[in-house]
């Protein structure tokens, strides 16, 4: 199969006109379908029982998305049978069929991409252009794994050795769970998923609770492009009742999981136990949180750093693992920076996404009454500069927030906040800024502003950050040119896109004849 080299999906340009026009049609057309019921699929068929998972609107909270019917143990238990016996087929599947449904899916996404946003903007509260990022990740990671399946399903390079014929193959898993985050509620959950199918491996994908619209939208698509069924299977439910089932039952292979340190940590425990008739060991893939930094060294364009300082920490309402929580400024420049600051995040406008506001709601009631705690300790550890509270709306809206004069070792400096709020901090000079960065159990994001190069080279050795940029902000990671993951609590250093992500779903197996 021969294909075209990968090139990022363009993003739309939505300060064009006639494109807010097209994704306004989108959302008047999407608006008339919600509020349906739909079910559960295992092996192709639908399933319903008694209980519901209900999707509302967190910007407009009375607004309901979507009902779905949700999952059971014993429903877990039999999508994981059915998993297990569809894989003795899946796995013999050639690699290149395999990826021509990820191609094709990818070209389904592409022509459907302003419908696929109005859902998200709907049901995740993203504006215009996070919502048209997220779909086009979703892409990207289709057209990139496709293509990296088709290289390790290649001739791999071994040491020739006289008298033998030497060959080392990729070979699948097994049956994998997808616990995907609604914060990129179609990237994430379609990149984890069709890295595990593309590889050989059947999965069962359980959607977010807050997402689950995006987890349906994507099977209907790989069901629209002939993936068979048994190979993707949809399955609604709770972490306790439905997660724990699935990713303890012995017949799971791997686990797929982007979400919060505490869950994480959870499924890598539970994964670790070897239940009865278990013949490997789990493997577990984890991308986790972060306390992410933005460090801003006297010696930079101060002007340019708060912008992208602001962009870094409010973009979805600050609830991507990449966010910028920290900016630690250097003292020579402190009070221009916070100066500045001020008046860039009171620009922010908070309200519907829908109208493509630049802030829309939190997830969720309890995603809100966390910040809002946070809120109140950030009120006692440091100073308000601005925000401090929620915002006008029938939704979950958060103003956003910034502290000031906030000490390395306070809770605001350590705990993840996953939301629009901004921590402050002084630093005397750069080596400090950079013993602050690290000074936390995580490990995923980070940026820095600085034009002296010997500084630059400094960060390159001492941060121990797994996505370390310099002079641009430090969200908006791309497939293939920012394999993405961290370090220590954030994650098991999965770097998804980029070319060792597919090895996590394979397996390596060595032949050798004497000839």
């Amino acid at each position: 199969m021969k294909v075209k080299p990968f090139r990022n999906e363009p993003l739309t340009d939505f300060s064009k006109k006639s494109n807010v026009e097209i994704q306004k049609r989108a959302l008047a057309s999407v608006k008339g379908q919600l509020g349906k019921t739909f079910p559960m699929v295992v092996d192709g068929k639908k399933l319903r029982s008694d209980g519901r998972i209900v999707s509302y609107n967190p910007s407009n909270k009375d607004e309901v998305i979507a009902r779905f019917y949700k999952g059971t143990k014993e429903i877990a238990r039999r999508a994981v049978e059915s998993a297990y016996k569809k894989f003795e087929e899946w796995r013999y599947i050639f690699p290149e069929e395999r990826a021509s449904y990820l191609f094709k899916a990818a070209a389904l996404v592409r022509k459907r991409k302003f419908e696929i946003n109005a859902w998200m903007i709907y049901e995740t509260g993203k504006n215009y252009a996070e919502a048209d990022g997220d779909t086009a990740e979703a892409i990207d990671f289709m057209e990139f794994y496709a293509r990296e399946m088709l290289r390790y399903a290649a001739r791999q390079p071994v040491t020739p050795i006289k008298g033998e014929r030497n060959e080392l193959v990729y070979l699948p898993l097994g049956v994998g769970i997808t616990i995907p985050p609604w914060n990129f509620p179609f990237a994430i959950l379609v990149g984890m998923t069709s890295a595990a199918i593309v590889t050989g491996n059947t999965v069962v994908l359980k959607p977010s609770s807050d997402s689950p619209m995006m987890g349906k939208i994507f099977c209907d698509i790989m069901k629209e492009v002939g993936l068979p069924d048994g190979v993707l299977n949809f399955l609604p439910g709770s972490g306790g009742e439905v997660g724990d089932t699935l990713v303890g039952h012995p017949k799971t292979r791997f686990i797929t999981f982007t979400g919060s340190m505490e869950v994480g940590k959870h499924i890598y425990e539970l994964a670790s136990k070897v239940q009865h008739g278990q013949i490997w060991l789990k493997r577990v893939v984890a991308e986790m949180g972060g306390k992410d930094c933005i460090i801003v060294d006297k010696e930079t364009n101060v002007d340019v750093a708060v912008k992208d300082v602001v962009a870094s920490a409010f973009g979805f309402q600050g609830q991507k693992c990449s966010a910028c929580s920290r900016a630690i400024v250097d003292k020579t420049v402190y009070s221009k920076f916070v100066n500045k600051l001020k008046t860039e995040v009171g620009k922010i406008q908070v309200g519907s996404p829908t109208e493509n506001n630049s802030m829309g709601a939190v997830i969720n009631e309890n995603a809100r009454k966390s910040i809002l705690n946070y809120i109140r300790i950030g009120k006692r550890e440091g100073k308000l500069l601005v925000g401090g509270g929620k915002a006008r709306g029938n939704g979950y809206f958060i103003k956003p927030t910034v502290f000031i004069d906030i000490k390395p070792d306070s809770r605001l400096a350590q705990e993840e906040v996953f939301g629009p709020v901004l921590a402050v901090i002084k630093s005397n000079d750069y080596e400090q800024s950079l013993k602050i960065a690290n000074n936390t159990i995580y490990g995923l994001t980070g940026a820095v502003y600085t034009r002296n190069r010997k500084k630059i080279k400094a960060a390159k050795k001492h941060l121990l950050i797994g996505n370390l940029y310099f002079n641009r902000k430090c969200t908006g990671a791309l497939v293939g040119a920012h394999p993405f993951g961290g370090f220590n609590m954030s994650g098991t250093d999965s770097k998804a896109g980029g070319r060792d992500y597919l090895l996590l779903f394979l397996q390596a197996k060595l032949m050798s004849e004497k000839i």
